[in-house]
């Protein structure tokens, strides 16, 4: 870009670097909207009513697009009074964070972890301790997702990678669609998408702890641990909303998203504290499993091709 700037004296170039800093990452939202791009890489370069992207178009069709904008200085893009909105985008991302959400939410893996929790303690201790853990495991999962997201999000954003890591999120998210549906309709009994059998002597250790300190541990590593399960639909989303908006802007959606991803697991815990046994539900997550399977499937290779529409 420097050599760029030297051979074209007479363009007034201003460069903003959206790693370091929050104004030129929300900046860079304001002319995304302004020129009507949803998704663009980094480097990006606005040269009068033209967006040339990644350096070997900047490099190629730099002096072109500066001698157009010359000849048509009349010629600009339109910039929004209000920076914060940035209109239909948005509007369609709460339904579309919502709905994945609680597609995610409904995974078996943290079903068959909460359910053997209070398996284990019904029988051991009183209904307001089995509440107590049971809660205490709900909230360490939705703090593992948050902060997981946050940190990802962060991430694709600073990266200068963005197409890539949008590229790479929609092709595992669709992949994993796929083997999802496949599970589903061939009922394998051990989906390839679960908790890594593994890792199932670590949680029976902390699940037989059986005390609030034990239950926060366990949310955590299922959490780590059930990404098989969920991670499709959450890198997807997560790439998504990096290529519409700012971490600040997102955060808003992220707990959104992790709010309604918990609900089904609260439902579960208010369910156990009416009465309905823990073998109940047990049973019920088992023979639902090819339908839930089939759903998520379904969810994350509709979020894949959102992407991949983006990106191209």
């Amino acid at each position: 870009m420097e050599e760029m700037v030297a051979l074209h004296p007479g363009a007034v170039f201003r460069f903003h670097d959206i790693r370091e800093s929050e104004t030129d990452r929300e900046l860079f939202q304001e002319f995304k909207r302004a020129y009507g791009k949803e998704f663009l890489p980094v480097p990006s370069l606005f040269v009068g009513p033209y967006v040339l992207t990644e350096y070997e178009e900047i490099t190629k069709n730099l002096e072109d697009a500066l001698r157009l904008t010359v000849q048509q200085p009349s010629v600009h893009p339109t910039f929004a009074n209000n920076s914060g909105s940035s209109g239909d985008g948005e509007t369609l991302t709460i339904p579309l964070v919502a709905g994945a959400a609680l597609v995610d939410g409904i995974n078996p893996c943290a079903f068959a972890v909460l359910i053997f929790l209070l398996l284990s303690l019904l029988g051991l201790d009183s209904r307001k301790k089995v509440l107590m853990v049971g809660a205490t495991f709900i909230v360490a999962v939705f703090c593992f997702y948050f902060a997981s997201g946050l940190g990802l999000f962060a991430v694709i954003q600073s990266s200068g990678m963005s197409r890539l890591v949008s590229l790479a999120a929609a092709v595992i998210a669709i992949i994993a669609g796929v083997i999802s549906i496949g599970e589903a309709l061939w009922k394998k009994p051990t989906p390839f998408l679960s908790i890594p059998a593994s890792t199932k002597g670590i949680i029976d250790t902390w699940v037989k702890k059986g005390s609030l300190p034990a239950a926060f541990v366990l949310g955590i590593l299922v959490g780590m641990f059930e990404l098989p399960c969920t991670g499709g639909i959450y890198l997807a989303i997560l790439s998504l909303l990096s290529n519409r908006m700012t971490l600040y802007q997102g955060i808003p959606y992220l707990l959104l998203y992790n709010l309604i991803f918990i609900v089904p697991l609260v439902l579960i815990l208010v369910v156990v504290a009416f009465g309905v046994a823990p073998e109940q539900l047990e049973k019920i997550r088992e023979e639902k499993r090819p339908y839930i399977r089939l759903a998520m499937g379904i969810v994350m290779i509709i979020l894949g091709i959102i992407l991949l529409l983006e990106i191209l």
